[in-house]
């Protein structure tokens, strides 16, 4: 029998049946629905921008303010004086109950037994303007707290930039006095190889006698600062961003050995010039950086823009509201109010005859007008007409407010851009100067005027960074937004 190789299988191309297009199709028809019902992808929420400073420090301060713990109370009150206004009645039903006897003298069985009803009525119009009032009343609490939150604002936004302002000067003042300490330095170590004479040494560390009193008044200010802040706020100044000297003002004007014996070496470290220019020069930096960070923005406000929704006029208008309500609940008021009285009465007249029974209906309707109606409305008249003069006076003055506070917004961001084009160019001529005392080609006169000059510009920008961010606050302040 011959040998036959073996094949392996190959299964032959067999066509589609017909059954799957068309199940496919069917797939594609019953899932089609499906697919459109779903919902798009929707993109990821941008995260909300953290608060500032500032911000954290009003809510931290509201909490404290005499108006937010009596807010609740407030509420409470208003929603009282509504129910009050749409009740039925304008006072309290009374119960009258009466009883007669001849017991005490004929004693002829005469009884007589009365019960009533008294119920107080409105008068036309009353329980309308009584409404009307407590509703005014009740949206009076809101521009009210909305109101006090604008004047916390205001007070904080004073505290806080001149504490910002301190902070920055007292950094400047520790670089200067870093950098007079290490020109002192070199020129005692110049001094001493004989190219300086001793007038320079002199010279220099007098210079570094006077940065160091101007290092000293600008932490006692910078001291202040903080505590008026603290006094505001109440919380400590080390919690907003700044820390206190911990060792007298100045914290380098204390000599080594006055300080206590624990210490004589952390002070005399912190006394020593070697290696602080660096660290120092780097404060007033890190501090202008910090005045950006903290500045609020600008508000995107179009001149000419009403002032209506300002908080402090927006409160006036409602209390303005409220006296026109009560000096129309106070004409409507009259005398007194109308009371309706409704009772039975069972009576007998000897003890032979058999009770009867009554019915009661009695309506008491006070005439004219008393002096005390007159005196409610002619008080309320008198301060819905003084409100309204004020609401006047407050819009002329906030709208002038608001073009004054552009005005300095305007000014400062000149002022600073002046600065920094100063700063640069005496950090040029400073560099230059430097370079050139080191070869011997400048005097040291030369020189300490330079620093001088250098140290006024840096501390003209910051101030001037300072002022930019102050003015913003106070356009924010007059156009009655809160810090953010």
């Amino acid at each position: 029998m011959p040998f036959t190789p073996h094949r392996p299988w190959r299964l032959s191309p067999r066509p589609h049946p017909a059954w799957r297009p068309r199940l496919a199709l069917t797939l594609g028809l019953l899932l089609a629905p499906w697919a459109l019902a779903q919902p798009p992808a929707l993109p990821a929420p941008a995260a909300a921008a953290a608060p500032g400073p500032l911000r954290q420090a009003f809510e931290q301060a509201w909490a404290r303010q005499p108006e937010a713990r009596a807010l609740a109370a407030r509420q409470q009150a208003a929603e009282a004086g509504q129910r009050a206004a749409s009740a039925w009645t304008p006072e309290p039903m009374a119960l009258e109950l009466s009883h007669r006897t001849d017991r005490a003298n004929a004693n002829d069985g005469q009884r007589e037994w009365e019960a009533g009803l008294a119920i107080p009525l409105w008068r036309p119009g009353e329980r309308s303007r009584g409404q009307a009032v407590a509703q005014a009343e009740a949206a009076a609490v809101f521009l009210r707290e909305q109101a006090a939150r604008l004047r916390l604002a205001g007070a904080l936004r004073e505290a806080w930039w001149p504490w910002a302002r301190a902070r920055i000067e007292q950094q400047v003042a520790d670089a200067q006095l870093a950098h007079a300490r290490t020109l002192a330095a070199d020129v005692e170590r110049r001094w001493r190889a004989g190219d300086l004479a001793r007038s320079d040494l002199l010279q220099a560390q007098g210079t570094v006698a006077a940065a160091r009193a101007a290092q000293a008044e600008a932490a006692r200010a910078a001291v202040e600062a903080a505590l008026r802040w603290e006094a505001l706020t109440g919380t400590a100044a080390c919690a907003s961003g700044a820390a206190l000297p911990q060792a007298g003002i100045g914290g380098a004007a204390i000599p080594a050995e006055s300080a206590p014996a624990n210490r004589q070496g952390e002070v005399a470290a912190r006394s020593t010039p070697a290696g602080s220019t660096a660290g120092s020069e780097a404060g007033p930096a890190r501090q202008v950086d910090d005045v950006g960070a903290e500045a609020e923005p600008e508000p995107r406000a179009e001149p000419g823009a009403p002032t209506a929704a300002h908080p402090a006029l927006a409160e006036l208008a409602q209390r303005l509201a409220i006296a026109r309500a009560q000096a129309e609940l106070a004409a409507r008021h009259g005398a007194g109010n109308p009371e309706l009285t409704l009772g039975t009465t069972r009576e007998r007249g000897s003890a032979d005859e058999p009770a009867r029974s009554t019915l009661n209906v009695g309506l008491r309707i006070p005439f004219g007008a008393s002096a005390r109606q007159e005196s409610r409305q002619a008080t309320a008249l008198a301060e819905a007409i003084e409100l309204e003069a004020q609401w006047r006076l407050e819009e002329s003055r906030l709208a002038a407010e608001q073009q004054a506070a552009r005005a300095r917004v305007d000014a400062a961001r000149i002022r600073l851009a002046a600065a920094e084009e100063r700063d640069a160019l005496a950090s040029q001529t400073l560099g230059l100067i430097e370079k050139s005392f080191r070869l011997g080609e400048s005097d040291l006169p030369t020189r300490l005027r330079t620093t001088q000059e250098a140290g006024d510009a840096a501390r003209q920008l910051a101030a001037s960074r300072v002022e930019l961010a102050t003015a913003v606050s106070q356009w924010r302040q007059a156009l009655g937004l809160l810090p953010e």
